[in-house]
């Protein structure tokens, strides 16, 4: 079967797919997932194939930071959702028997499966339906609001994000020769699967019946990949260090973080590997090594503690470590999982960025590493997700009448 994973946005939004779609190549089905060029490399490098889409995340997360209105904010984000849009249409366009799509995604792949007359299944890497268990992530407010108020604030959500995407819908559809009114198509997407383990997020029972949490799909490791030798050298010098990573957050930050950063591993008194990401972090010292893109799979379980930003894939990849966090959430789903991190035992209190300083850094690393219940907790849920296996629910599915 042709499978056409559809997917945007930064590493995060990224990497779990090329999990997932090994998992399929392995299986026997043709893969292709769609991913901005600066992703081409680590698609392409886990064997599967590559189908670029218009646009550059990080210099819309950056023109987020400069605009001055929150009409230019829109205006930013609509382009990229046309230029999503776009590339989408060219990505179905080289066919496929089936699309597999992430939530953000989804009203985009609707309409390419009405096009194309295949069936589109949700695959998705947060919470995508409203309950009243929780907010949703990207809640206006991430507190609990009681049953009836985190109802409404998830259903908030996913207006504003069908909102997003509204004109590039409507764009796409007349590409594709539908027609302009979406309400009565013939395609939905379903059913929609969710990508963490419920160990994490239990399946609210006031969920559809077809929308399930089937656990974590783990990104896959670029064919041929070794740790740079100064990062082993590193490693084996001391006592394990303390990760420190920003992801895909703070572009053009790199400066005042490194500072500050470089000031909270003193205050704790750790060793510590910083990893730049995109605001461009640095290290310097005997003991700070500062390094690029490296697997978390293989980094994480070698440190003493994760500081990092609490985005869903580094989340993940935290917990199957057994690794203590200090959460420093900076926006969209990010306070979402850094709260629930909190909840979950392995995490002290999260340090929102915006209350960043080296001092609330330095202690929230001492608070982390100086109370034992952290790692436990954090080594028993590594146990339980080392049990699951999310991808293993989607191969069933396809093997299921109907698909295929």
């Amino acid at each position: 079967m042709r499978i056409l994973i559809i997917t945007a946005g930064s590493r995060g939004d990224v990497a779990p797919y090329t999990g997932l779609g090994r998992r399929l190549l392995d299986a026997g089905h043709q893969v292709a997932v769609t991913a901005h060029p600066s992703f081409a490399a680590l698609v392409g490098g886990c064997g599967l194939d590559c189908r670029p889409v218009p646009g550059d995340p990080r210099e819309l997360i950056r023109g987020w930071a400069r605009a001055s209105s929150r009409e230019e904010v829109r205006a930013l984000t609509r382009a990229y959702a046309d230029g999503l849009a776009d590339g989408v249409a060219q990505a179905v366009a080289d066919g496929a028997d089936l699309l597999l799509t992430a939530s953000g995604a989804a009203p985009l792949s609707r309409a390419a499966g009405e096009a194309l007359g295949v069936p589109v299944v949700g695959t998705c890497l947060v919470p995508s339906f409203a309950t009243r268990r929780f907010p949703l992530p990207n809640a206006r407010s991430a507190g609990d609001l009681g049953p009836e108020g985190n109802l409404a604030a998830g259903r908030d959500v996913l207006r504003r994000a069908e909102g997003v995407f509204a004109s590039a819908v409507t764009r796409l559809r007349a590409r594709l020769g539908l027609p302009a009114d979406a309400s009565s198509a013939p395609v939905d997407v379903r059913p929609v699967f969710h990508g963490f383990s419920p160990l994490v997020v239990p399946r609210p029972g006031d969920w559809p019946s077809w929308a399930d949490v089937v656990g974590y799909w783990w990104p896959a490791r670029p064919d041929g990949w070794r740790p740079p030798a100064e990062l082993a050298d590193f490693l084996q010098a001391g006592p394990p260090p303390v990760f420190i990573g920003f992801g895909s957050m703070a572009p053009g930050q790199g400066e005042r973080l490194s500072e500050l950063v470089a000031a909270a591993v003193k205050r704790a008194g750790v060793r510590a590997v910083v990893q730049a990401g995109w605001a461009g972090l640095s290290g310097s010292g005997a003991d700070v090594l500062a390094i690029g893109d490296v697997p978390h799979d293989w980094l994480f379980p070698r440190t003493a503690a994760a500081v990092h930003h609490a985005g869903a894939g580094t989340t993940a990849a935290g917990l199957r470590a057994g690794v203590p966090v200090v959460p420093v959430p900076v926006m969209a789903d990010q306070p979402f999982w850094a709260s629930r991190l909190y909840r979950l035992g392995v995490a002290p209190r999260p340090v929102p960025f915006q209350d960043l300083t080296a001092e609330a850094l330095g202690d929230a690393i001492t608070a982390c590493l100086s109370e034992p219940a952290h790692r436990r907790r954090a080594a028993e849920l590594a146990r339980g997700i080392a049990a699951e296996d999310g991808a293993a629910r989607v191969l069933a599915h396809l093997g299921s009448p109907g698909i295929g």
